[in-house]
Parts: structure tokens; sequence; C-alpha cells
């Protein structure tokens, strides 16, 4: 199992060990990201594959709205810095036990987030054509 540190994230905070953030406030609580949000937990690891393979497990659990049921607050939701490392460490470890299925079900992932990007990108360039088309239609 990885060891980590999870800490508040504070603002000009720069961190020397491989590192991810987790939102803390609002419906998108435990959303992981690279760089740092306003309202986010930091996660320290020892070494760069941990990041990674933890980056995964906190993606899985952002996007099946694991953190919803944690949630407090009448207005803006957050996520209270116990709860998350309580219910983290717990959920975690549930999730590595089979390591060989979450390595594939990492790949998985990232091929649907491949396929998704150069979908949005497909996107884009068909709106692009279609703009040149009609700008042309109508310049004549």
């Amino acid at each position: 199992m990885p060891n980590f540190i999870i800490k508040t994230h504070r603002v000009g905070t720069i961190y020397s060990k491989p590192h991810l953030f987790l939102l803390n406030k609002g419906m998108n609580s435990g959303k992981p990201q690279k760089t740092p949000f306003t309202n986010s937990f930091v996660i320290i690891f020892s070494n760069e594959e941990d990041c990674e393979n933890m980056y995964w497990v906190t993606f899985s659990m952002w996007q099946s709205k694991f953190w919803h049921k944690n949630l407090c607050g009448s207005v803006i939701p957050f996520l209270k810095i116990d709860d998350f490392r309580k219910e983290f460490q717990t959920k975690s470890n549930e999730i590595l036990q089979d390591f060989e299925q979450h390595k594939k079900d990492v790949k998985a992932l990232q091929l649907l987030e491949l396929k998704e990007k150069q979908f949005h990108e497909n996107i884009n360039l068909i709106n692009d054509m279609r703009r040149v088309i009609l700008h042309r239609y109508c310049n004549k």
C-alpha cells in the first residue's frame, strides 16, 4: 500500500515530492488534478508511481460520486478533512487489494480518456469547417 500524507493545500505552497490535489468544496468535491485548486486537499507521495496509481483511484471515486455522502454544509457543500482521510484510506486500500485488476482498469480509463479527447478535437474540427463553409457561403 502506498504511503501518503493528506493536508489542506495552502495557496503559494510548493511541494517537492510527487503530489495531487483534490477539490474539497462544491458538488465536484473529490475531483483530482495535478495543478492546485483554491479549495483543495493535497496528497503527497514518496514516489511518482504511487501518485499515478492513486490519481486513478481518486478519479474513479470522484466519477462515481463517492464523496457525495460525506458532504456537509447547506449553501456550498464541502468535505471535511477528517472524513476525507478516514474514507480515503479505507476505500483506497479496498480498491488496491486486487492490484492486477486495478492496473487493467487504469489502462481502460486512460484509453477512454484519450478517445474522449480525440472525440472533442474532432467535434472542434467539424465546427471549424462548418464556420468556414458558412463564411464562404455568406460572403458571395
